[in-house]
């Protein structure tokens, strides 16, 4: 019996933090929530895109469609919440928005992807997008936002 305990107690820790974790994930926000959800990231975005000019509505506003949650990302040993915003589900494979905000909430960045419309099927998107960045990105975030656009298994 006392050797079963130290074993199923640590079954109980392991199984309350994975529940725990699961928890946390509940919380997340998508990208389309986030400048309403603290005024710190409204901020952040804010700063990110000053001085841009032409930027469509849904980009300076972030109110696009997001499918997918936001998730936390490391890069150059720095933590950022990153997620994937459209202009409009139907045509997230023309107009599409990686954003990264800054664990602390001071700095955020975005990449903006455009692919003619009406492009065939059988064309690869990557062939013929346009990359404009947003925030001043370092050629490691770049590349962090560039391998987040590499996860949809649209992008080919």
């Amino acid at each position: 019996m006392s050797r079963m305990l130290p074993t199923a107690l640590a079954a109980a820790l392991l199984l309350g933090g994975s529940a725990a974790a699961m928890a946390a994930n509940d919380g997340q926000v998508r990208a389309d929530q986030l400048l309403g959800s603290d005024p710190e990231y409204r901020q952040a975005w804010q700063d990110a895109i000053k001085g841009e000019e032409r930027l469509p509505d849904w980009v300076v506003n972030l109110t696009g469609s997001a499918e997918q949650q936001m998730s936390a990302v490391t890069e150059d040993g720095d933590k950022y919440l990153v997620g994937p915003l459209c202009e409009a589900q139907e045509k997230c494979t023309y107009k599409r928005l990686i954003v990264a905000f800054s664990w602390d909430k001071e700095d955020a960045y975005g990449m903006l992807v455009e692919v003619p419309e009406g492009l065939p099927s059988d064309k690869s998107p990557t062939r013929h997008a346009q990359y404009r960045w947003l925030g001043e990105p370092d050629d490691g975030m770049k590349a962090m936002l560039q391998e987040q656009l590499k996860r949809d298994p649209n992008w080919y």
